[in-house]
């Protein structure tokens, strides 16, 4: 990979649990030095791009990775195909500057949903829909993830995408600069997007290896959770097998960072002696939960960084975090 980019380069997409609030603290428990890159949940990748922007993966092997094949069919099509998804995406700003919330259901119950279903039928395995996507699909996710409430992926029981408009005035739509930056990135040598499991993935890593882990977070209600960014959701089971292969993959000298929430089931799984073995420390800081469907309840909330890496000190953390500060409070002035 290229050791500097023209811009810097922001996520894609927004997504539920992204992390870009996070990445001044996040920062100071990445490794100073590592070989190989490792995300077993691709997401917005907001880690990737803040790594990519410092220069720390130049020359190096990059491993993006989820189970979300519309997510992977979408990355790996704008990667490929970048002119087209610009194109087809700026039919669909124009659409909804024209008609707004309406042309937003009418984009993902007569368009979208429709071609995932027959691109579903169509499939053996569900790696075949990430490799059928096209330019036009592609456009519509990022759309709908622009206008759609608060960002969201969201599927139900059948598969079908069912997040609600948001309510927005000029969203920005079609940023084509960026979208080719991203595209650019993306397509740097080095880089692997791939359509896999996290165990499967957490099993790749060797030692010297940096993975991030950022987990459908495990719900701290009965009423907060969701993690049904694929159709069959994110269980306390899995978070059970993602602590043991996080385990493991330390165990076999990689450089794991873990964020999630502060449920009591995380906190347990991750002081549990297996993981203090080895080397796992676990670290609250407040976020802002940002999903919940009433204003009220996005206040800040602990989560955890989990992690075998030994935070930096503070004077090399504290400084970008003050400037993260002063960059949002331009934004609000």
């Amino acid at each position: 990979m290229r050791a500097s980019t023209p811009t810097v380069v922001r996520p894609l997409l927004k997504w539920a649990g992204g992390k870009r609030q996070l990445l001044p603290v996040l920062a100071g428990h990445y490794p100073p030095a590592f070989s190989r890159y490792i995300e077993p949940f691709m997401g917005s990748a907001a880690v990737f791009f803040d790594l990519l922007n410092s220069g720390r993966l130049a020359r190096k092997a990059i491993v993006l990775a989820d189970v979300n094949p519309d997510l992977i069919g979408c990355y790996r099509t704008l990667r490929d195909r970048p002119e087209a998804v610009i194109r087809s995406l700026q039919t669909l700003a124009r659409e909804y500057r024209s008609s707004g919330a309406a042309s937003y259901y009418d984009v993902r119950d007569t368009r979208f949903n429709p071609l995932r279903a027959a691109l579903r039928a169509r499939a053996s395995e569900p790696g075949d829909v990430a490799d059928m996507y096209t330019p036009g699909l592609a456009a519509m996710l990022i759309f709908l993830n622009r206008t759609g409430f608060n960002g969201l992926f969201r599927l139900n029981r059948h598969g079908g995408f069912n997040v609600p408009a948001g309510r927005y005035t000029n969203p920005r739509i079609c940023d084509e600069a960026h979208l080719r930056a991203v595209a650019e990135a993306l397509a740097s040598p080095g880089v692997t997007i791939a359509l896999q499991s996290f165990d499967r993935t957490l099993d790749q890593a060797a030692a010297g290896d940096f993975v991030y882990c950022d987990p459908p977070y495990a719900p701290l209600s009965r009423t907060s959770s969701f993690a049904n960014y694929t159709a069959d959701g994110f269980t306390a089971f899995d978070q059970r097998r993602l602590q043991q292969k996080v385990v493991a993959a330390c165990k076999r000298g990689a450089h794991v960072v873990v964020s999630n929430s502060s449920a009591a089931e995380i906190l347990h799984a991750y002081t549990a002696p297996e993981a203090q073995k080895a080397g796992l420390e676990v670290t609250r800081v407040p976020a802002r939960r940002a999903i919940n469907s009433k204003a009220s309840s996005r206040g800040p909330v602990d989560e955890v960084i989990v992690s075998n890496v030994k935070i930096a000190a503070l004077e090399t953390v504290k400084p970008q975090m003050a400037r993260a500060r002063l960059k949002a409070k331009r934004k609000s002035a």
